[in-house]
């Protein structure tokens, strides 16, 4: 007698190499070849085996990936040669293709009907509630103050107004791709911010425009330049003589364009290349809106504007040493041009009369150089007016904030804690009070007298680690900027950050939440204690990355999974505080991506790089289960493995396997939410085991989205941007009642709908 596992397998190797004998490639054609095998509700006798492929979906999801979905009814035939009434074993397994490699995923028991599952997108929404960072380090004059207390800055796809003193956001949401500039209107109601063109999931490249909008409503009023501009909007600024009637844009295109803007037709006015450097600032000369200004590499430009068309005049260095980058100008009461440059020094520039001699009969007022002034060790990177005359310089390599009368006289100056970087912009509170944005995404807030404090923090290179403690309104994330952050959900700020010699990409919180340990990309991870925030202890584990940290659910166990393939058991001892290696999983041929463990805390469930999924029994001394259909019914603390009949339905079509990064099952067992390549974060129902099935997808980041995941009252979802270094916090709305498990199996008996058809 022949067991049903036995039989469950060679049925299964025997349908696919049925398939594959067939010598098929993934086309159209070959697809419609496969459907005619007839594997839909067609009998088939596989040696002594008869089979039953109750239900058949293959779908191409682009080159190179096929996913064949199928339900079979294996039958063991155990009675005797002469009997006429045998006894049958049933099972279930679907198996699906990524990248032409086989994964097999067996059915709960709760679950009658496969087939007649019906998906819904969850009853729970997202809804943003906090967006934490600043983008600061490659971005200039991006900071504004408004009559109405708020903060106006940028990062991602949103533009954040946040009141200094009601500790409130809102957010302006309507860009579709990451925010490169800004400028605030003469009226300071109205604001213009750009966007660059970012592609879509195809590599495509979309179309950049600017935005023109109420800052009190959030309400758009006017979208410039859609379809006009290349690779994206690099600087904007309105006019001041003519009450904001024009908009000027820089594009990001190899000509750097430059183009003049009506603000309520939404119309060009003028257009003209700019130059193949790169361009820094443009603003109109406050008094004559036909008088512009441009600076960059190794240049300014003043430009003038008269029925269309442009005119450009160069700046002349002459006896000055030229710098290699302009980095900001502004036009001072008496009406000078001044510009701060890498060499530190702020120039004050004018027009002079035609040097007849040198250039010749015909020669034309040119803009020189009138007074060189030493104002920063490096470069000069933002210079701000204040009422009354005076202006502010802000420095690089010194950290200087530096106030200067309005003949260039230096009157006061203080330095910024180095931690946070150089001084990139300066946004005037009250004349006295200021907001200073800085390199290392940081915004600070202070005077010369008082000092200056951070009251916008964040990362400033790509982020990965991210975990929430399981009792406290807390998370923590790393990256590879080197370093650990706390953070505050109700309070929304840094509770506290240290900085490690590598990078951090992955973390967990110990069950007890007193410790949290966190992997870093050189095999080495730390514990912290998290009140001391002192190394409680740390190991090393093989000389790759380190991708997952998990406690088991008890906390008795922490397990390490790493690039060099292995999964590393650690025993827990002393509330966290004490760790012995006690096994190590070895098996998978990849890289481990996602693991979690069962709710008892004896078995372990784990993806790789090339789509495996093993389960492992721990208590067994980390013994690999090779007869994965035990594990079906099995009950996981969490669920993080992208791979796994629970969350099937996630994968989108035309995905290759590497478009998901990362999901998060609530603690509820409700919902799961996704973490795509494409900036992506969807919500699905949970259990979500069929192809297709429908979610709420919500937009915001301007990069990969690398993690998600749930508050320890799921009132709440964390989701981390890769290279935008954004962290938005979602409110979690709506939502009802009843265990997934009992949800699921009430579909599968009840539910009448036709099951999908087959591929034809």
């Amino acid at each position: 007698m022949q067991s049903a596992e036995v039989t469950e397998l060679h049925i299964a190797v025997s349908l696919v190499t049925a398939i594959t004998n067939q010598e098929l490639l993934i086309t159209q054609q070959r697809l419609n070849n496969i459907s005619k095998l007839g594997l839909r509700n067609r009998a088939r006798i596989l040696g002594d085996h008869k089979v039953k492929v109750t239900y058949c979906y293959i779908e191409q999801r682009g080159p190179g990936c096929l996913f064949v979905w199928l339900t079979s009814c294996f039958h063991s035939h155990t009675g005797s040669p002469g009997s006429r009434r045998g006894t049958y074993s049933q099972e279930q397994s679907i198996k699906m293709f990524i990248r032409g490699r086989p994964i097999t995923m067996y059915i709960p028991s709760n679950i009658q009907n496969y087939e007649d599952l019906k998906m819904e997108p969850p009853s729970e929404r997202l809804e943003l509630d906090w967006v934490y960072g600043y983008r600061g380090r490659d971005c200039r004059d991006n900071l504004y103050f408004l009559p109405t207390g708020e903060a106006v800055y940028f990062i991602a796809c949103f533009v954040v107004l946040y009141h200094i003193n009601n500790r409130t956001q809102r957010h302006y949401d309507k860009h579709t791709d990451c925010v490169r500039c800004l400028t605030l209107h003469p009226d300071k109601v109205r604001v213009a911010s750009g966007q660059t063109a970012g592609v879509d999931k195809d590599g495509k490249s979309l179309q950049p425009c600017v935005h023109i909008w109420d800052s009190t409503t959030l309400v758009t009023l006017q979208q410039i330049g859609l379809g006009s501009f290349q690779k994206g909007v690099g600087s904007v600024a309105f006019s001041f003589a003519d009450s904001g009637a024009f908009l000027c844009v820089i594009d990001d295109s190899n000509e750097h364009m430059l183009s003049v803007w009506d603000c309520n037709k939404g119309t060009k006015h003028a257009e003209v290349k700019n130059t193949n450097e790169a361009v820094f600032a443009v603003e109109f000369n406050p008094s004559d809106s036909t008088n512009i200004i441009t600076c960059g590499k190794s240049h300014v430009y003043f430009w003038t504007l008269i029925a269309g068309q442009f005119t450009k005049k160069q700046g002349i260095f002459g006896k000055y040493k030229k710098p290699k980058f302009i980095q900001c100008f502004m036009f001072s009461l008496t009406g000078d041009v001044l510009t701060g440059d890498s060499e530190g020094n702020i120039l004050t520039w004018g027009k002079s009369a035609a040097d007849v001699k040198t250039l010749g009969k015909g020669a034309k007022e040119t803009f020189q150089i009138m007074r060189q002034t030493r104002a920063h060790e490096g470069s000069v990177f933002t210079l701000c007016t204040l009422h009354g005359g005076a202006l502010l310089s802000g420095g690089g390599k010194d950290r200087k904030i530096i106030r200067w009368s309005a003949d260039l006289a230096p009157e006061r100056e203080c330095e910024i804690p180095e931690n946070y970087g150089a001084v990139r912009t300066i946004a005037d509170v009250d004349g006295e009070e200021l907001l200073v944005g800085t390199t290392r995404n940081a915004i600070l807030r202070g005077t010369f007298s008082d000092g200056f404090v951070a009251i916008v923090k964040g990362h400033v290179d790509e982020i990965w680690g991210l975990a929430t403690h399981p009792s406290q309104n807390i998370f923590i994330t790393c990256g590879h900027d080197r370093q650990v952050c706390v953070w505050n959900t109700e309070e929304h700020k840094l509770d506290w950050c240290i900085s490690l010699e590598d990078y951090g990409l992955c973390a967990d919180f110990c069950p007890n939440g007193s410790v949290v340990s966190v992997g870093l990309n050189t095999g080495r991870w730390m514990a912290f204690d998290l009140l001391t925030r002192e190394v409680v202890t740390e190991s090393t584990d093989g000389n790759e990355q380190l991708s997952v940290m998990r406690y088991s659910p008890d906390g008795s166990f922490l397990a390490v999974g790493s690039h060099d393939n292995f999964i590393y058991i650690y025993n827990v001892t002393e509330s966290g505080r004490r760790y012995t290696r006690s096994g190590k999983c070895n098996g998978h041929s990849s890289f481990i991506t996602h693991l979690d463990w069962s709710k008892d805390g004896k078995y372990i469930m784990s993806n790789s790089g090339d789509y495996e999924i093993l389960y492992w029994d721990i208590a067994a001394g980390c013994k690999l289960l090779r007869n994965r259909f035990e594990s079906k019914d099995r009950e996981w603390a969490s669920y993080t493995c992208v791979l796994g009949f629970h969350v099937m339905g996630v994968w989108l079509e035309g995905s290759d396997g590497t478009d998901i990064n990362a999901l998060c099952r609530s603690h509820s067992e409700r919902m799961v939410a996704v973490a795509d390549d494409f900036c992506k974060i969807h919500l699905f129902q949970y259990p979500c085991p069929k192809l297709k099935a429908p979610s709420h997808k919500y937009e915001g980041h301007g990069s990969h989205v690398t993690n998600v995941c749930f508050t320890h009252n799921d009132s709440h979802l964390l989701s981390m941007g890769g290279k935008d270094t954004c962290i938005l916090q979602w409110r979690v709305n709506g939502g009802g009642v009843g265990d997934s498990r009992e949800r699921l199996a009430s579909a599968s008996s009840t539910s009448t709908n036709s099951p999908e058809p087959a591929a034809s």
